[in-house]
């Protein structure tokens, strides 16, 4: 039974960072400025998570594996003073515990990205440990793409031109 909370170990809920959310939302995928609110508070998971969401590539993932990587680190070392022992619930209902869980799930899909199945399949289990909604979450979300400009056609190329 996946979620249950058998061993009753109390639920991990970091501290809110409002300011630092604020400053990620008006970064936006701007790597630039994310990576100047990263900067400003190096101690962010979520910055991390969010920094490797934005450079994530598939065909080149590297960039985003050491950003998510800094991330997971960073969320461990969040988690360990809230209390946390290495096992037991990290809510994704908590808003604040997002950024640990996002970490995780950019570490996943970079690890994939460049092979490394046996980390997968640790990250895998730690999201499904750590909040199974956490993942079913992420995965709804989609992996990041980069930002495509979308060029509108000329008009004559969308007319449908047939006989009568």
């Amino acid at each position: 039974m996946a979620g249950e909370n058998l061993l009753d170990v109390p639920e991990t809920r970091l501290a809110d960072d409002a300011p630092v959310r604020a400053a990620l939302d008006e970064a936006g995928r701007d790597v630039s400025m994310l990576r100047r609110v990263v900067a400003a508070h190096p101690s962010s998971s979520l910055g991390w998570s969010r920094l490797a969401d934005a450079t994530f590539k598939p065909d080149d993932p590297l960039e985003s594996y050491a950003y998510a990587r800094v991330g997971y680190h960073r969320g461990l070392d969040a988690l360990r003073g809230a209390g946390w022992k290495g096992r037991g619930p990290v809510p994704w209902s908590h808003v604040p515990n997002r950024g640990v869980l996002r970490s995780l799930f950019a570490l996943r899909r970079a690890a994939g990205a460049i092979g490394e199945s046996d980390e997968v399949t640790r990250l895998t289990e730690f999201l499904r440990d750590a909040d199974p909604d956490a993942l079913e979450a992420l995965e709804a979300e989609g992996a990041p793409t980069q930002a495509i400009p979308i060029v509108s056609p000329p008009t004559e190329a969308i007319v449908i031109r047939g006989a009568d």
